[in-house]
């Protein structure tokens, strides 16, 4: 039995997979996709169950990951990583950006970024060259990944296809970056750094699992139109709609071909930036998917009678799929 763990990391996304095979350690292949943010902030009041990616291993018992992936560099999603690489040992890093490019990105300064965004983009910029340099330091194999036809084995009955971003668009990403390093003076690397930082969410990389014919996409933080070069079935039995189900996350005529059965929206209980939109669930569940949410937001009646929870499990066995809330107390003021 294959499990599939959205974390409660609150505005962010932290993605636990766990599948049963001899040749690991332990007999578990581990896989962590992303790890939600790293900032305090995010989980000083833990009610509805937010607990930070390392903390969540910690209690899982989970000692080393197999594979660790970075979708893209936004602080929700990357800067979670840094102390689960610091934490305990992993054995492979893929990314989109280009084995080395790390070493060509110094450290920006905060006060490049004169707004909260700003500064949260800095600071996964900055995480990221970090944990590849930790990761280098411990020994973790880092591969570089795009869209191809390749399907990737991870292990047993386990497979993986990446869809996006095309190699072109890694490309494009580079030169992103490097607008930033090379600019002439500080206000055209700032106009760089928003551009940057507006464009990184379609940058994502977008992934479909297959267990035992059970396929599941995680699309990052692409949004409806992040899937234009997208080609191909992209059906999915389970769906992390992206960009934490905000109105953008995902068009109808798109999600009509992925058809899901279970969605996931990863939208944090104060429904930031319109996250967990009503239109959206609307539209989905009236399409007959049946929704989950790795945090608490109130929507009624699509999150009518939600308790708190450290994130939502999905149990797959023989083409089967189980859902569960993993319930978690209240934190005691």
């Amino acid at each position: 039995m294959m499990k599939l763990t959205f974390i409660n990391v609150g505005y962010g996304e932290a993605v636990l997979v766990e599948c049963p095979d001899a040749a690991y350690a332990g007999g578990t292949f581990t896989m962590l996709i992303d790890g939600g943010s790293a900032e305090a902030a995010e989980y000083a009041d833990n009610n509805t169950g937010r607990t930070p990616t390392a903390c969540f291993l910690k209690e899982r018992g989970i000692d080393h990951i197999d594979l660790m992936v970075s979708s893209h560099i936004h602080e929700d999603h990357l800067c979670g990583l840094l102390p689960v690489a610091q934490q305990i040992s992993v054995g492979r890093f893929w990314k989109s950006l280009p084995v080395e490019f790390w070493r060509k990105m110094p450290r920006l300064p905060l006060s490049l970024g004169p707004t909260t965004a700003l500064q949260k983009q800095i600071n996964a910029i900055n995480d990221y060259r970090t944990l590849c340099s930790t990761l280098e330091a411990k020994g973790t194999k880092i591969f570089s990944l795009c869209a191809s036809d390749k399907v990737y084995t991870l292990c047993q009955d386990l497979t993986l296809k990446v869809l996006a971003p095309s190699s072109k668009q890694v490309e494009q990403l580079v030169n992103m970056f490097l607008a930033v390093y090379q600019a002439a003076d500080e206000d055209a690397r700032r106009s760089a750094l928003i551009k940057l930082d507006s464009a990184m969410n379609n940058f994502s990389l977008v992934l479909l699992l297959e267990y035992q014919g059970v396929r599941i996409l995680l699309p990052g933080d692409t949004n409806r139109d992040g899937y234009a070069g997208i080609e191909g079935d992209i059906r999915a039995h389970i769906f992390k709609v992206g960009h934490h189900s905000q109105i953008d996350g995902i068009g109808l005529e798109k999600f009509e071909q992925i058809h899901p059965q279970y969605v996931v929206s990863c939208a944090s209980s104060d429904r930031r930036f319109g996250s967990a939109h009503p239109e959206i669930l609307k539209m989905m569940s009236g399409k007959g998917a049946k929704l989950f949410f790795s945090d608490c937001p109130n929507v009624p009646p699509y999150t009518d009678g939600l308790l708190p929870h450290q994130g939502v499990e999905f149990a797959i066995a023989d083409g089967r799929i189980t859902p569960r809330y993993l319930v978690s107390q209240p934190a005691t003021k």
